[in-house]
């Protein structure tokens, strides 16, 4: 049932959903699958300084004020979304100076004990406010007439996964920040990591406001 409902609501894209499928799957390794050690991560945390930006429990550090505003959460989330996207910045697939370096200074054994420690901490969780109905809407229908999918296809009712997509992240109570500078990276091709360009294709037809809306609907859940 819920397999029919993702690909209907991918038929927005003008990218077939097989592609999308087909890229999240090449992009599994066994690497990615092995179990971490989260007693280790925790300790790694500290000594790799990850704390200083995305706190001890994923969190976030120096939320909600300040650019650290535009630091990612990452409490429970995915472990292979979390070691494709250091591998990514290592390589300078996905972009950001402080992260390339971080990334090169720490080993594939390494993110998977950290992403271990970061994926057994409570699910990152926003502060409940007034509901954005645009974000709302775009989030669980999408605009098939602008070719904007529901992002709900991919992320899961209120941002918080779909089974067996683990190289889709967590989104549901994400600093909105972060949200915020990710959709407008994708939208305009600054980020460009994500399996057949599926983001890219996804954010291309979004508006300002648009983007606003779903940042602060998803930091809302």
């Amino acid at each position: 049932m819920w397999s029919a409902f993702v690909f209907t609501s991918l038929a927005a894209f003008s990218a077939p959903p097989s592609r999308v499928a087909k890229g999240v799957a090449r992009d599994v390794s066994p690497m990615a699958m092995k179990k971490g050690d989260p007693l280790r991560g925790r300790e790694l945390i500290d000594s790799e300084r990850c704390m200083e930006c995305h706190g001890v429990d994923g969190q976030g550090a120096g939320h909600p004020n300040g650019p650290e505003g535009k630091f990612a959460k990452l409490a429970g989330q995915h472990p292979d979304y979390l070691l494709k996207q250091i591998r990514d910045f290592r390589s300078g697939a996905r972009k950001h100076d402080q992260m390339a370096i971080m990334a090169r200074s720490i080993s594939d054994e390494d993110v998977i004990d950290i992403a271990a420690h970061f994926a057994l901490q409570p699910v990152m969780k926003g502060e409940p406010g007034p509901i954005n109905e645009l974000g709302q809407r775009l989030y669980e229908q999408g605009d098939a007439a602008r070719g904007v999918p529901a992002c709900v296809a991919c992320h899961g009712p209120n941002g918080k996964g779909v089974p067996g997509l683990t190289l889709m992240p967590l989104v549901g109570g994400q600093e909105w920040r972060y949200l915020d500078k990710q959709l407008r990276d994708w939208r305009s091709g600054e980020r460009r990591n994500g399996a057949d360009a599926g983001m890219n294709l996804a954010a291309r037809n979004l508006s300002d406001a648009d983007i606003e809306a779903l940042a602060s609907h998803l930091a809302a859940q």
